[in-house]
């Protein structure tokens, strides 16, 4: 049970980190989505800016979100063989 919930859990932030990112390549035009943009900065960004000090954009590409998302499940991967 507590593994389920535990991989649920870092499945729901990559799916959050995913639409994060498709979000990024879109202009804010409605109210909602703009909100909805605000409020995924304010769960997503503090974890991509730990990648982002060490990888830099490259040519306006910014890799953190994919390195974020290995890390991710490098962590997964590793609590759920302790338990």
């Amino acid at each position: 049970m507590i593994p389920y919930a535990i991989a649920s859990l870092f499945r729901f932030y990559k799916i959050l980190v995913l639409i994060w990112c498709a979000l990024s390549w879109f202009p804010m035009g409605n109210e909602f989505v703009e909100d909805f943009k605000i409020a995924l900065d304010k769960i997503i960004c503090p974890y991509m800016n730990l990648f982002r000090r060490f990888i830099p954009a490259m040519g306006g590409i910014d890799f953190s979100p994919i390195i974020g998302i290995i890390v991710l499940d490098f962590i997964k991967r590793l609590i759920l063989s302790i338990l």
